[in-house]
């Protein structure tokens, strides 16, 4: 595996994929998020909507 590989899949381990109170997913770092299924407003601000990503038809 080249260098860059191996850096993306160390990010990406150390990513979690997690739902506001509305079921919005959003895309954070673990050491972002207390609890995946519910999101605070400023952990949300941490994080990338995963609709801005994939569109809202995904």
């Amino acid at each position: 595996m080249s260098m860059r590989g191996e850096i993306i899949s160390k990010e990406y381990q150390e990513m979690v994929w997690a739902k506001d109170e509305n079921g919005k997913e959003y895309v954070c770092y673990t050491s972002d998020v207390k609890d995946k299924d519910h999101l605070s407003e400023s952990e949300k601000s941490r994080c990338l909507d995963s609709s801005q990503v994939l569109g809202d038809s995904w």
